[in-house]
This record gives C-alpha cells, structure tokens and sequence, in this order.
C-alpha cells in the first residue's frame, strides 16, 4: 500500500540546487508538492556532473562524478554544492561514467560507480566499480584520498549494447537494476551485486520494459528547445531507490519520476506502475538523481 501523508521534499542539483515538496496520498487524484528550490551549486570540479547518491556514512553528504574523459574521481559535497573532499579510484579510468549509487551490505557502506555510458551502443562490456565509503574525517579539511576498487562486474547484456545511464542497488535482494535510455519502450535490466561463486558473472538479464508513455514527451514547442532538453527530454538519465525502500526515483532529461513502491514487492512491479510525475527540475541537462538520507528528499 502507498504511505499516506508521508512527505517528499525534491532537491535539485545540476549546476543549481533546488528543492520540491510532494504529499503522497492514496487518492486517484495528483498529490501536491511545492516547486523546486534551490539550495545551492555545484563546484567548477564536477561541472560534468553526471551521477549522485547520498552518503552512508554522513547524512549531510552526497557523492558525484564527472561525465566521460574526466578524472576517475568522486567528489563529496554537502546539499549546498560545496566540496567536502575527492575520492580518487585508483586502477580505473573513466571511459563513460554515467551513474552512482550508495548502498550498505553486512552494516558497511559502498559506492557504486556505473561505467555503462555507450552512445554508439558499440561497446563490448562495461563495468560497475564497487568502491567502500571512506570516514568523512579521512578527507577532512577537503583534500583528495585513494580508494582501491573491492569489486568489478563486468556489464554486457543478453540482448546486445545498450546505452545505459540509470543504476540503482537493491542491497537487501543482492540485485543491481540498470535502465536503458535510448531504446524504447525502455528495458529494465538486473545484475547480481556478488560476484558468483564460479566468477561468472551472468550477462544483464532484461526482466521488463518501462512504457514509453511514463516518460511525459515533448510538444511541438519544446522539441524546438536546445539539445537535450527539446526533443531527448524525455530519455532517462537516472534512478534511484530509497534506502528504506519506499519508492524509487528515475529522472529524465524533462523531469522526476516518483514511483511509490507497495510493501516489499518486486522493484519491477514497482516501475511497471504510472509514475507520480513531479514539477520540472528546469536544468539544462539533468543527469543524476539520489534519495537523500530521509528518504523524503530527492536531490537533481
């Protein structure tokens, strides 16, 4: 059952911070929310901002990473946009980073870092980095630390290339989810978060395909609009799942897509269901989205 009168605030983050308030209620008609507010901007060093997650270990943090061809780097900010200190994933490079994810297994916490951008939907494996999250105090004054990568998984998928910029973690289940971005309707893929006993790591099973019609598309006015809000405004470029696991998020070039989830049932059931479409986030180009620690903010 939806979560009656349990509020949603929305914090937008692109190269602004803003915020929304969304009531939920189990009544057929649209809930109310606030328009977005901003609560700051992000730094000149993640100014390809292409992912976000909320911290596990600091409920007033978040994590970011840039876009392909930047610096294999995650960078802590506070909801203000400040830099709280980098993170610098040694071993790796960034060949299209996309995405980023936190989560906690066995009470210790983790990010997941989605190299799974592929444009040209050429490539021939992709790969999610698992990375443990640092004290805060270790980059404390902001200074840049090294982390080593605790897992690979490589990333292909049963049906061919995928571009994919949406990853988000089912801990509990032990289940990594994976959105398709251009192809539609768009495919819902699942990964395994353990590497199997045998070190084979299955290729991305498509468990269902979001209809295209979740994704509100632009009007005639708005395909007019600059790249990519105009005419892609409706291609996802992030999700997420709230640690309490009450609701998922997936944001799109256009908008924010608020997916309450009944108790405990299939995450693909949960994103099969009519999204609540929340008010436009009104960045040029959104591309990362988190829960905040509450599980009632939502920051862009």
């Amino acid at each position: 059952m939806l979560r009656p009168s349990s509020r949603h605030s929305l914090g937008v983050c692109g190269s602004a911070l803003c915020g929304l308030s969304l009531l939920l209620s189990a009544c057929a008609q649209p809930p109310p929310y606030d328009p977005p507010q901003r609560t700051g901007a992000l730094p000149a060093e993640a100014k390809e901002s292409s992912g976000l997650a909320a911290s596990r270990r600091d409920p007033r943090m978040l994590w970011t990473l840039n876009d392909s061809g930047g610096q294999p780097v995650l960078y802590a900010l506070d909801p203000n946009g400040a830099r709280c200190g980098d993170l610098r994933i040694t071993g790796v490079r960034n060949s299209d980073w996309e995405d980023l994810a936190s989560f906690e297994i066995d009470g210790r916490p983790y990010l997941l870092v989605a190299d799974i951008g592929d444009n040209a939907n050429q490539r021939t494996e992709c790969a999610l980095y698992i990375v443990a999250e640092p004290d805060p105090a270790e980059h404390s004054p902001v200074r840049e630390t090294p982390a080593t990568v605790a897992r690979k998984i490589p990333v292909r998928y049963l049906d061919g290339p995928r571009d994919v910029e949406s990853v988000a973690v089912d801990a509990r289940a032990g289940v990594v989810y994976l959105l398709a971005k251009r192809t539609t309707p768009h495919g819902l893929y699942t990964l395994p978060l353990r590497i199997p006993a045998d070190g084979v790591v299955p290729a991305a099973m498509p468990v269902a395909q979001m209809p295209n019609a979740f994704f509100p598309q632009p009007t005639a006015s708005q395909t007019l609009m600059p790249m990519p809000t105009g005419r892609y405004r409706a291609q996802p470029t992030g999700m997420d799942f709230a640690a309490d696991g009450s609701a998922a998020v997936v944001l799109s070039y256009g908008d924010v897509l608020l997916f309450p989830r009944h108790d405990n049932e299939p995450w693909k059931t949960t994103l099969l269901r009519p999204p609540v479409v929340l008010a436009h986030h009104g960045l040029t180009q959104a591309e990362g989205v988190a829960f905040g620690a509450d599980n009632r903010t939502i920051y862009v």
